[in-house]
């Protein structure tokens, strides 16, 4: 194993505080219990929206608290989920005044540990709701969760969330249109290549230069079935078909297309994909009418991309539009 680190036992705390310390006027890194926040703080009287789970995923979460997205993230170690001291303690410093919402990706540890952090944070007065994102459509049970994975997806729901708080609505509608977002989203990845934990030292499972896993989920878990190594059409139409079917898209309707790298994979070869899923989705009759291409919900050095699909209503291209500034989004 080869990686630029000293302790991998240090690892997500040596990178959170070169990330704090990189985006000062971004974001603060609190410790014991570890959590990042806005900078300036939530907006006194605005809904605060807060997400986290296991580092690795860079740039989720911590890279999207800023205006108009998260206003804190909850780092756990790598690939393992937060603590409930961690999620409560970042709940309570998030919390305007208006009440907080928390996005969890839907992983066992991450669903059990958030809602005891919810509890305590509700002890201590503050009104808090969640929603659990599940838009992986290749398994529907895997060896971190029950149901399906909350992957790249998340992205969405984080955004548009943000955007609802932002523009000032109240907890119940964020809380509404944030589960408007799980319901209308699907994903699908693929592994060229495995990640390696740094504190496990090996690949989390052995591909041959000729195989692909089809369906992988972000933790390094293997995916539906392994396959012989093929174009980018034919692996794109892998990823493509099962998201449209489970969405049940018809021609005429609006989408964003959203494809992910898993952190190992050009940008070159991301735009390859794209263009392929674009004509996938016109052939389908589909107009696809806002795109997101790169890197943003990762599984360490992973060669490897998702596609993602939102159905799109006016609204939710709206809140889409909106202004957001983070590290690692902004427009």
């Amino acid at each position: 194993m080869k990686k630029l680190l000293d302790d991998p036992a240090q690892a997500v705390t040596d990178s959170l505080r070169g990330f704090a310390q990189a985006h000062a006027d971004e974001v603060t890194l609190h410790e014991d219990p570890t959590f990042v926040v806005r900078a300036s703080g939530t907006p006194p009287g605005q809904v605060a929206v807060i997400s986290g789970g296991g580092s690795g995923h860079e740039p989720l979460h911590a890279g999207f608290v800023g205006a108009g997205m998260l206003d804190a993230a909850v780092p756990g170690a790598v690939f393992t989920s937060p603590t409930a001291d961690q999620v409560a303690a970042a709940i309570v410093a998030a919390d305007g005044g208006a009440g907080v919402l928390a996005v969890v990706k839907n992983y066992t540890g991450d669903v059990l540990n958030f809602e005891t952090g919810i509890e305590l944070a509700q002890a201590e007065g503050v009104e808090v709701s969640s929603v659990v994102v599940n838009d992986d459509v290749a398994v529907e049970d895997s060896l971190y969760t029950a149901g399906r994975r909350g992957v790249a997806g998340t992205l969405a729901v984080e955004k548009i969330a943000g955007a609802a708080a932002a523009r000032g609505d109240d907890l119940a509608t964020v809380t509404a249109l944030a589960e408007r977002v799980v319901s209308r989203v699907r994903s699908m990845g693929v592994a060229l290549s495995a990640c390696t934990v740094p504190h496990v030292g090996r690949p989390s499972f052995d591909l041959a230069d000729d195989e692909v896993e089809v369906g992988i989920g972000i933790h390094g878990e293997p995916g539906r079935h392994r396959v012989q190594a093929s174009g980018a059409l034919d692996i794109t139409r892998r990823l493509v078909e099962p998201v449209v079917e489970d969405l049940d898209l018809a021609a005429g309707e609006k989408v964003l297309l959203f494809v992910n790298g898993m952190g190992g994979t050009p940008s070159s070869e991301l735009y390859v994909v794209y263009a392929r899923a674009r004509d996938l989705l016109v052939e389908r009759g589909v107009e696809v009418t806002r795109s997101l291409v790169g890197s943003y919900v990762t599984s360490l050095e992973m060669q490897g991309a998702s596609v993602t699909v939102l159905r799109l209503d006016e609204e939710l291209t709206a809140l889409w539009d909106a202004p957001v500034r983070t590290t690692a989004l902004r427009w």
